[in-house]
C-alpha cells in the first residue's frame, strides 16, 4: 500500500488492488475499474470469475476475482494518488501514490505480505486452484 504510513513496511503491508462501489453497481465492473486506478493500467483482458466475497478485520467486505491472463507487468504500474494531510498536523497536504509497488508473489511469499485480513482470499484462491488440478486427467 503507499502513502506515508506504510512506507517502509513490507511485512503484512500489501493489498489486493481494491475499491468501494454501489450496492446497484457491478461488482465486476467496479474490480475492472479500480484496477485501472489504482496500478494505472487496465486489467488482462480474460474471462473473470468470482473467487468470493470476504469480510475484513474493520468490517468492510472485498468481492474478489480472478482470471487467467498472460501479458500483464506489474513493473510498469503508474499509480493514482490521494492527498493526505503529512506530517500529520501540519497542515501541509501533499500527494502520495495508492499503490507503491506490484509483484508476482509465491503463495508463501504472499501470506507474509498481504495484510492478514486478505489471507482468506489466497486460502480461497489456493482451494480453488487444487480444486481445478484435480479435475485434470492424465490422458493415456
Amino acid at each position: 500500500m503507499g502513502g506515508p504510513f506504510w512506507a517502509r513496511k513490507d511485512q503484512h503491508a500489501w493489498s489486493i488492488p481494491k475499491g468501494e462501489f454501489s450496492d446497484d453497481e457491478d461488482a465486476l465492473v467496479a474490480a475492472r475499474r479500480e484496477f485501472t486506478e489504482e496500478i494505472g493500467t487496465p486489467p488482462p483482458s480474460a474471462d473473470y470469475v468470482l473467487l468470493g466475497t470476504f469480510r475484513q478485520p474493520s468490517g468492510k467486505l472485498i468481492t474478489a476475482f480472478i482470471a487467467e491472463a498472460s501479458g500483464f507487468q506489474p513493473e510498469e504500474i503508474v499509480s493514482n494518488t490521494f492527498p493526505m494531510e503529512w506530517p500529520k498536523g501540519s497542515g501541509t497536504i501533499k500527494d502520495f501514490p495508492e499503490i507503491d509497488d506490484a509483484q508476482w508473489l509465491e503463495e508463501a511469499v504472499a501470506r507474509t505480505k498481504l495484510v492478514k485480513g486478505q489471507l482468506p482470499i489466497v486460502d480461497a484462491l489456493v482451494q480453488r486452484l487444487a480444486g481445478e488440478s484435480s479435475q485434470v486427467r492424465p490422458q493415456h
